[in-house]
């Protein structure tokens, strides 16, 4: 076949298409091929139709590493992620489809048990991110802000005590305390809370705990145990109040994974769910909707909050935007098959 694609060069290697070529192959400028491919107003429909046929004809592939020497920009949003949360990996798939709309790309960095925020950070920098998309940070008020001296941060999933930066998040009572008051109205009075560890959201979550039990008068029965963000949180957990012999009727967990490690642990001891004992976690993540588990959870609108953040990143790059803003979402209860009326 006698195609740019698979034209040779005199040593026998096969020569990468070039904006030339698919100029060359329409009949109109690179200028042209080049507002086309970049998705810039301008040539006319048909002309656009006739560049994107031969583009694909040819295999052509924008070089985006020449475009952003060229253009000084790199249109990239660097966005830190934990590896292990399931909600994480939600928003990132949100992340890319929100920022393709607008014309940008994603660099991820991850967080894992031996790599820290500082070095996923560190990494987005290096590779000219030119805004920070920083999933549920724990770093201090005080770092982030220096470190939107550098690039346009905007955290999500966290409520920042201090202004001076983009929020974007759910309001992590309002969803706990939805949970409470649905379980209080199928009748439960016992209902125990498996903690999400240090930091600002598990602060909150609890809050949301503690003070719609107060609302409900049910101060007596406010029971918070330790744990964290993991599976084996919720299994140490259930394991206590097994041990415990006081079995509460109800368990709310700090996300969907902590709630799925106390299933496995209320099931391989026989005990009902939700017949005899209620279980609710928190995110909506895809464990969650899974019919093995249906796990009535709180959903954090993981898209709505993507497009959020995306949109406070472009806002910041391109529209010069510099008062910070703040978007803060209502959370809504997904009643699924773990909860139920007391015995």
């Amino acid at each position: 076949m006698d195609d740019a694609g698979s034209r040779r060069r005199g040593n026998g290697t096969t020569r990468r298409p070039r904006l030339e070529d698919v100029a060359a192959r329409v009949g109109v400028s690179t200028a042209s091929v080049s507002l086309v491919l970049r998705g810039v107003p301008g040539p006319s429909e048909r002309t656009r139709q006739r560049v994107l046929k031969a583009a694909a004809d040819l295999g052509y592939q924008v070089d985006r590493t020449a475009s952003m020497l060229a253009s000084r920009r790199t249109r990239l949003l660097g966005v830190m992620v934990d590896v292990h949360s399931p909600f994480h990996a939600e928003l990132v798939e949100h992340l890319h489809t929100a920022a393709e709309q607008v014309g940008y790309d994603l660099v991820l960095s991850t967080q894992t048990r031996t790599r820290d925020e500082h070095t996923a950070v560190e990494t987005l920098l290096a590779f000219r991110s030119e805004a920070l998309i920083l999933l549920g940070p724990t770093a201090p008020a005080d770092i982030l802000a220096a470190l939107d001296r550098k690039a346009p941060v905007i955290v999500v999933g966290r409520r920042m005590a201090e202004g001076g930066l983009d929020v974007v998040r759910t309001a992590d009572e309002n969803g706990v305390g939805q949970l409470v008051d649905h379980l209080v109205g199928l009748g439960h009075r016992a209902i125990a809370y498996v903690d999400g560890g240090k930091g600002v959201i598990a602060t909150d979550r609890r809050r949301g705990y503690r003070t719609a039990m107060r609302r409900h008068g049910l101060d007596a029965h406010v029971r918070v145990l330790g744990g964290d963000h993991t599976e084996a949180a919720g299994e140490r957990a259930a394991r206590h109040l097994l041990d415990s012999g006081d079995l509460p009727t109800a368990v709310l967990a700090f996300n969907d994974q902590s709630a799925i490690g106390i299933l496995a642990v209320l099931a391989r001891a026989g005990v009902a769910v939700p017949g005899e004992v209620s279980v609710a976690g928190y995110d909506d993540d895809r464990l969650a909707r899974l019919s093995c588990f249906n796990l009535t959870t709180v959903s954090q609108r993981a898209e709505e909050q993507a497009r959020q953040a995306v949109a406070a990143a472009v806002e910041r790059l391109d529209e010069d935007r510099t008062e910070p803003h703040e978007v803060v979402l209502t959370p809504h209860l997904v009643v699924r098959g773990t909860i139920a009326a007391p015995r």
